[in-house]
């Protein structure tokens, strides 16, 4: 990391020395939003998406942020540039900014970081996953904010369980999970994905695309019923792409092996990523 440039305070500098004061509003009441994508050989995917979806949080927080799209275009095009990273995630940060009173909003802070990234292990795909759940809506859910605080706080619950991370549910009907958006495929092959509670997902978004060209989509409401019902479940996400899900509670999924629609799918969406190099 200490090689590693990230943009801050209007200019790149070494990550390791990227700071923000303790007044910032981020620190002070955790408010702030954020948006990731993937860039792989030097090429950003789907940047449009993501620059489209952060500008939009930033809206619904009333965080002005400091650059338009294309001088943003550019700082992002400067810091792959500089990093040189054959794969990798580049998070865009957008505090509440530093705020005399510790509550009202200041000048927003920019920060743009970039990381190496790995993608998920061939395993995880050939098995697929166990997930629990657990009742709970995020505030704003439409909005990437940077509040984590029960997906960080169950991160042990998880563990206990064996599971690979929890899904959302409130009443029976399901939403997302901390950091991924959740799909089924009933038994005549429709693919189902939440429509309520759920951020907007680009995978999400490439994904029910893709699906479409060969099969019926619907986006409504899904209930744990629906799930034990499923012959599929998966999980999508920038990092994680597809993976199969074969277990929910106690609930196992189809035959319990990860499913023909969504391994077609997850190669499906590997072919369009191509298509953005």
């Amino acid at each position: 990391m200490q090689t590693l440039q990230a943009y801050i305070h209007d200019c790149l500098q070494p990550y390791n020395q990227a700071t923000l004061h303790i007044s910032d509003l981020s620190i002070q009441r955790g408010y702030g939003i954020f948006d990731f994508f993937k860039v792989q050989q030097g090429q950003p995917m789907f940047l449009d998406d993501y620059l489209k979806r952060f500008y939009e949080s930033a809206r619904q927080m009333e965080l002005p942020v400091p650059l338009d799209t294309t001088e943003l275009k550019e700082v992002i095009r400067q810091l792959i540039q500089a990093n040189q990273l054959p794969l990798s995630g580049i998070k865009m940060i957008l505090t509440g900014g530093y705020s005399e009173s510790g509550y009202d909003i200041g000048k927003p802070n920019l920060i743009i970081t970039e990381q190496p990234l790995t993608l998920p292990d061939q395993t995880i795909v050939t098995n697929g996953l166990k997930v629990i759940t657990h009742s709970h809506v995020r505030e704003l859910p439409e909005v990437k904010t940077i509040n984590y605080t029960m997906g960080i706080r169950l991160l042990s619950n998880i563990k206990a369980a064996g599971a690979a991370d929890m899904l959302y549910q409130q009443n029976g009907i399901v939403s997302e999970f901390p950091r991924c958006n959740f799909f089924i495929v009933t038994r005549d092959d429709v693919v189902v994905t939440p429509d309520k509670n759920v951020l907007s997902g680009i995978t999400r978004k490439n994904v029910l695309q893709l699906a479409r060209q060969k099969y019926k989509t619907e986006e409504r409401a899904v209930t744990i019923a629906d799930i034990a019902q499923a012959k599929e479940a998966f999980l999508t996400s920038t990092t994680k792409r597809i993976l199969p899900i074969v277990q929910v509670d106690d609930l196992v999924i189809g035959n319990g092996k990860p499913g023909e629609i969504t391994n077609e799918l997850l190669a499906d969406l590997i072919a369009l990523e191509q298509t953005q190099l």
